[in-house]
């Protein structure tokens, strides 16, 4: 289990407060608070670059050595409750926790995944993580930056791992309950029916067919033997004729 190195910053004392701090933050400098055990808060600003540098090498974990424009010895701080922007995800004001090196402090410190668990890895189930940092307590130069958690054991489904499978460091005491589950495995969940689409549902056949080709054609021709051939209706007028010149003969 490794330890963040100590880390410096220089920061000066602090006159601008409320919302006038905006102005602070349009030149790239960082509101902060110091404050601790019997320690007089303190409002103070520093370079915001800089902070982020000291604040990804050490998290919440690591000890800083904040030296204040004007005071001879550094303090020993840890960094706390850093606010952000919503939107940028800048930070907006950090508070810096003094320390007493010889006495013990508590923290939250966070929990690092190790191994793979065959569960997962069969896709026999997932894996869920209750909690993703503990409270621990110990001396500021002994925190660790983080506890490592084996889930190698979890084969199957309801399989669990806790508090009391964290590998913890000598000199420092976990603030919560042993049987505390940190990781398991529930299984995986059904695949919902879909529902198709309006396109995907199949047309009920219509009751009347439509006729094909040679069945439309039928009646046409049908109709067409109902009428009469031209010499057909020749042969219809000449019994007229005939009959007209027989009486016209009788006469």
């Amino acid at each position: 289990m490794t330890k963040k190195e100590e880390i410096k910053l220089i920061a000066e004392k602090r006159k601008v407060v409320g919302r006038k701090v905006k102005s602070l933050r349009k030149e790239d400098l960082l509101p902060a608070n110091i404050y601790g055990k019997k320690v007089k808060s303190l409002a103070v600003q520093l370079n915001l670059k800089l902070f982020l540098d000291a604040y990804g090498e050490t998290g919440e974990t690591g000890i800083v050595k904040l030296k204040i424009k004007d005071e001879k010895t550094p303090r020993p701080v840890l960094i706390h409750n850093v606010q952000l922007d919503p939107v940028t995800d800048q930070p907006l004001h950090v508070d810096f926790y003094q320390v007493d090196l010889k006495e013990k402090v508590t923290t939250e410190v966070p929990i690092e995944l190790v191994g793979e668990s065959p569960a997962v890895k069969g896709k026999i189930g997932i894996l869920i993580q209750p909690l993703t940092e503990v409270e621990v307590e110990a001396l500021p130069a002994e925190l660790p930056d983080k506890l490592e958690l084996d889930v190698s054991s979890l084969e199957k489904v309801d399989d669990v791992v806790s508090v009391a499978d964290l590998k913890v460091p000598k000199g420092v005491k976990v603030l919560v309950l042993e049987k505390e589950v940190l990781a398991k495995i529930e299984p995986l969940a059904e695949e919902e029916e879909i529902a198709p689409s309006p396109e995907e549902v199949p047309v009920e056949e219509v009751a009347e067919k439509k006729p094909s080709e040679e069945e439309a054609k039928q009646p046409v021709e049908k109709e067409e033997e109902r009428q009469p051939s031209k010499g057909s209706t020749k042969e219809s007028e000449n019994p007229v004729k005939e009959k007209k010149g027989q009486e016209s003969d009788n006469k």
